[in-house]
């Protein structure tokens, strides 16, 4: 794979995958016999040829470094079946990708991608030096406080909204569909307001989640008021709770506040260097845009940070780290933008796979956690938690949960959970308390990832 001659496992490979589809077919190609032309480089560049629907092979090559990978393919999917074929032929070590002769480097196609891959790396310091740069602090206020004022007219806007869906009845809203909502939803976007923006889009897919969806639709229009009005009362806000309040409307977080009273924008954290494991990764989509949610365990520093990366709709994002792999690299808190959430900097070397897992807590604690996580900001939907010594359970019906050791405590499993990841927690723990890491919200537990009782010690992705 890189310098030190490690190469990822397969699981690690299909972590990858955007769809279960896209693992079965990736499988599929993973074998000898649907390749050409393939090789693999020490500097972690793997690449080949696969016989396709077209007359010519389709091209995939793969930066294992970054990780970062290419097709000729027509797929929206990233990455398609093909490179994952690709890899999965490089992680079982299969001699048809086995690392070229001395002196015998990659094709021509293949060198030209990873050229201008390296070219780019090379720039992106230079590019942000260059973003850096201060720009006239007059102007700046300016633009902020005229943002401002549109989002403070659009707050209002939907404050009425939400109070004449109230005065005629939450009944009338699953008769009205996602039109009224997808409407509204532009209105916010107009004001330059995306976190009411996506905030109300949701209101429309309560609205048509069949049974108890009064209930939700009444609990989410509450927090969605909840935010309107610190908004609108942001200059009477404590700092902090007003740069929440700011970051979940969507606003720049060190801008002026709603009276239009200057700001500096808020003095970025310094980049800290650690060990990151991968801990999960998973995709959600809307008609607009996929988010990716990648969930990284400093090794050094015990912090749990929050990658978020983005692709158009129908198209996964770019950004793609195997779990159970770690970075040696550089992340930069963004405490401006609530909760755990960090930027990927400066890598220093290529992926390899860590046996190291977070320290975890008990049921109580991780409520705790989750409690004094949703005080400073009561908009949180979930927290980071590495349960440990727990072991899951079926409830009553089709429900899960995971209990202590002494079953005097359990949390409960959200619905969002997978059928498959379930029983794929079962299985690692086989009655057998062990350790899950996963978010803690309000609904209940989501499990994302564990590790086994017994055997290998690497973690296993749930999702």
């Amino acid at each position: 794979m890189n310098q030190q001659g490690v190469r990822w496992t397969a699981d690690q490979v299909l972590a990858l995958a955007p769809d279960v589809a896209s693992r079965k077919a990736g499988s599929k190609l993973g074998t000898a016999g649907s390749w050409s032309g393939a090789g693999s480089s020490s500097e972690g560049a793997v690449w080949g040829l696969c016989e396709g629907s077209g007359s010519k092979p389709y091209q995939a090559v793969v930066d294992t470094t970054g990780p970062a990978y290419t097709c000729s393919c027509p797929s929206r999917k990233f990455p398609c079946k093909h490179v994952l074929g690709l890899l999965l032929l490089w992680a079982g070590g299969d001699p048809v990708v086995a690392e070229g002769a001395e002196g015998q480097g990659e094709p021509e196609w293949a060198e030209q991608w990873l050229a201008r891959r390296r070219e780019r790396s090379g720039t992106e310091h230079g590019a942000t030096r260059k973003a850096e740069k201060p720009s006239d602090p007059e102007a700046a206020r300016r633009r902020a406080e005229r943002r401002a004022e549109r989002i403070t007219t659009g707050a209002t806007e939907l404050e009425q909204r939400l109070s004449d869906l109230m005065r005629g009845g939450i009944a009338s809203a699953e008769q009205d569909g996602y039109g009224r909502w997808e409407e509204t939803a532009a209105r916010m976007v107009d004001a330059q307001a995306p976190g009411l923006a996506s905030r109300v889009r949701e209101l429309g897919a309560v609205a048509a989640s069949g049974h108890g969806w009064p209930v939700r639709l009444l609990e989410e229009c509450s927090m969605l008021h909840l935010l309107n009005r610190g908004w609108l009362g942001l200059d009477a806000l404590p700092e902090e709770l007003a740069a929440t309040v700011r970051s979940r409307v969507g606003a720049p977080t060190g801008g002026p506040a709603r009276s239009g009273e200057g700001g500096a924008a808020p003095k970025r954290a310094a980049p800290e260097r650690d060990r990151w494991l991968v801990l999960a990764q998973y995709d959600t989509a809307d008609s607009r845009l996929t988010t990716r949610r990648i969930w990284l365990y400093g090794t050094g520093s015990a912090r749990t940070v929050l990658l978020l990366s983005y692709g158009a709709a129908g198209r996964a994002p770019e950004l793609s780290l195997p779990v159970g792999l770690s970075l040696d690299a550089e992340l930069s808190p963004r405490p401006e933008a609530g909760g755990p959430r960090a930027d990927l900097g400066e890598r220093f070397a290529s992926p390899e796979p860590l046996s190291a897992r977070p320290t975890g807590v008990g049921v109580p604690t991780a409520l705790t956690k989750y409690g004094e996580a949703l005080r400073d900001d009561p908009w949180l939907d979930s927290w980071p938690v590495t349960l440990s010594s727990v072991i899951p359970a079926r409830g009553e019906g089709d429900s899960w949960q995971l209990a202590d050791q002494d079953g005097r405590q359990a949390l409960p499993l959200t619905p969002s959970a997978g059928r498959r990841g379930l029983w794929k927690l079962a299985a690692l723990s086989g009655g057998r308390p062990t350790t899950v890491f996963g978010e803690c919200g309000h609904r209940g537990f989501t499990p994302l990832s564990a590790w086994p009782v017994r055997g290998r010690s690497e973690v296993v992705p749930l999702c």
